[in-house]
């Protein structure tokens, strides 16, 4: 759904499921840290608000976002983590560079996700500016943080 006609943020707290027990792991990349910190920001206040606890939940970083797959990899290997959030921030450039980053991303957390058959969230911003990244990192649109954390505790309750 386009950003444009929904915020980020907004979401229904009514139907979710215990998340008191369930240990999370988020990984988060750091290119782009300005945006790709009030992301984690925005998915840590919306796991917390949800009744996670600090203790269960893991923060780890990687360089950039392409090795945003590896680390999820990583994450989700473990048993005790259920569900898995990826973070980062993929901004247009002049060249195809772009393209080939935000498919193999895209393509590499979903793999993540079904060989460990647990929910590996791609809470990875797509866009083409920077003004862009800061509407939807706690700006007018949102924060996608906030919207990919919610997104994993509902799997959990699948």
């Amino acid at each position: 759904m386009a950003t444009a006609l929904k915020n980020l943020s907004q979401y229904r707290s009514d139907n979710l499921p215990d998340i008191n027990h369930k240990r999370f792991g988020i990984v988060v990349a750091e290119w782009n840290e300005g945006i790709t910190g009030a992301l984690l920001q925005g998915a840590m206040q919306t796991l917390l608000k949800a009744g996670a606890r600090e203790d269960n939940i893991v923060v780890k970083t990687v360089p950039g976002s392409f090795e945003l797959s590896l680390g999820a990899q990583w994450l989700a290997q473990q048993p005790t983590i259920e569900a898995v959030i990826a973070l980062g921030c993929i901004i247009q450039g002049e060249t195809r560079h772009f393209d080939f980053i935000a498919q193999a991303v895209a393509d590499g957390i979903t793999q993540v996700g079904l060989k460990y058959n647990k929910p590996v969230i791609f809470g990875v911003l797509t866009i083409q500016n920077l003004a862009q990244a800061e509407d939807r990192a706690g700006g007018k649109h949102g924060n996608k943080g906030d919207e990919a954390a919610y997104t994993a505790i509902r799997m959990l309750g699948f």
